[in-house]
């Protein structure tokens, strides 16, 4: 039996083992924390003797968190959501609240909304912070485990508990270097062509990719890379294709020429997504609102 009552855990608690999972060392978290590394380990020596087993193995020179310490982690991160939900009930004043907002994005979206999107919720609440992770082709645990609170994705992951709401839209185009080749005007130029794509883990392609297969048309790739904002170092100095998103001009494909497909492709949506139980909580729909003020000023911004 415990000699610890489970009513000492606090959320000051909750929060550290939280922390510790996601830097994988006593001295991330303490970082993060503003704590001294000895307070941090005191905490996971009181979580260990309140759950009464081991939540960290060492890993190198880290510490990586147990089933049982991954297990309660993500329980802690529901809770520490109730508990914000808790403490602003009674009205929500964004100047004082004091949190951080975990947002899965790939490199488009990541780079065109996420700075703007921090610039605009710390004017109003100095006290937030922001942590960014690969959302990929995102599955519903992101958001059921509380890894994140939203996901910014063309790829809403299904579930009754999971909502979602479409932020805009964009068309693909094919982005070359003009110092190498010439614009590929007919579908046999295309085709001709060689081609750079991404391919996300686990072996999942672009939906372009995917669309494009399905109708028959096959292409020759050279590369594919983990992400897009690595398809400009593989475009410039070569003569090859990389159909894409427009809006990745703005970022990490500027500098390089764009062409229209000469075939007929889909356009990409993009969507926020997020569990249903942050649905009426206002600090979740604040930062929903936030996020879609920043889509309606980036994109009437000239390309």
């Amino acid at each position: 039996m415990n000699k610890i009552d489970w009513l000492s855990l606090d959320a000051r608690l909750l929060q550290l083992l939280v922390t510790v999972v996601d830097s994988g060392s006593v001295t991330g978290a303490a970082q993060r924390l503003g704590l001294t590394q000895s307070a941090v380990s005191h905490g996971l020596d009181r979580l260990r003797a309140i759950v009464g087993q081991a939540l960290f193995v060492k890993s190198g020179r880290g510490i990586v968190a147990t089933a049982q310490g991954q297990l309660l982690a993500r329980r802690a991160r529901g809770l520490l959501e109730e508990l914000q939900a808790f403490s602003v009930a009674a009205g929500f004043e964004p100047a004082r609240l004091t949190t951080c907002f975990t947002i899965a994005a790939n490199d488009l979206q990541r780079d065109l909304l996420l700075p703007p999107l921090l610039r605009r919720l710390r004017a109003e609440a100095p006290g937030v912070t922001l942590r960014v992770i690969k959302s990929g082709a995102p599955g519903p645990a992101l958001l059921r485990d509380g890894v994140c609170q939203l996901i910014i994705t063309p790829r809403p992951p299904e579930g009754s508990d999971i909502l979602q709401k479409r932020l805009f839209e964009d068309r693909y185009v094919v982005f070359y270097d003009a110092e190498q080749r010439a614009a590929p005007r007919r579908r046999a130029d295309y085709l001709a062509a060689q081609h750079v794509s991404v391919l996300y883990e686990p072996r999942r392609p672009l939906d372009i990719d995917q669309t494009l297969l399905s109708q028959g048309i096959e292409r020759q790739f050279v590369a594919h890379v983990p992400g897009l904002a690595a398809l400009g170092a593989m475009l410039r100095g070569s003569d090859w294709l990389a159909t894409a998103p427009s809006l990745l001009a703005r970022h990490s494909l500027q500098g390089l020429t764009q062409a229209p497909v000469p075939l007929a492709t889909p356009p990409m949506p993009m969507y926020q997504v997020w569990h249903l139980r942050s649905q009426g909580d206002p600090v979740h729909q604040w930062l929903r609102a936030a996020l879609e003020q920043v889509v309606a000023e980036v994109l009437v911004q000239p390309a």
